[in-house]
């Protein structure tokens, strides 16, 4: 399939213009902001695990979190959800990293979170299939 993820796609780039996810470009922002996690959870009014969630790409935020957060990161909204419009101008392999292994760790982390999810889409398919087999033996 053309669309199914391969393992040589992050193996160069762990962030680009190209394959970055919303959460992609909210880390970006805000590492560029010199903010924590922490830190942005506070000035957002909301939990520091909900900003790992949405770094993470397993929840988005609401629309007047987004706007907040667009304002606090001094990036637009477009920019934000989908690339387009006013960003932080720089991507992080752009940023000085104190050692090379530490990018090596970052692709291996996003190989690894990429697997993790596809498992986990496939895990719910099977649960579905199941409790459909279930259902249709006790219906009997």
């Amino acid at each position: 399939m053309a669309d199914e993820f391969q393992e040589d796609d992050y193996q160069d780039h762990w962030y680009g213009d190209d394959v970055a996810t919303f959460g992609d470009r909210l880390a970006a922002a805000r590492l560029y902001a010199r903010l924590s996690q922490g830190d942005l959870a506070k000035r957002l009014g909301v939990k520091k695990s909900t900003v790992v969630s949405w770094e993470d790409d397993l929840n988005e935020p609401r629309a007047n979190k987004l706007q907040m957060m667009a304002g606090l990161l001094n990036v637009s909204i477009g920019w934000l959800l989908m690339g387009e419009g006013e960003g932080v101008g720089i991507t992080p392999d752009e940023t000085d990293i104190a050692e090379p292994d530490l990018a090596e760790l970052m692709v291996e982390m996003r190989d690894i979170r990429t697997q993790m999810k596809k498992s986990g889409d496939r895990l719910a398919l099977l649960e579905k299939k199941l409790r459909l087999k279930v259902q249709g033996m006790i219906a009997e």
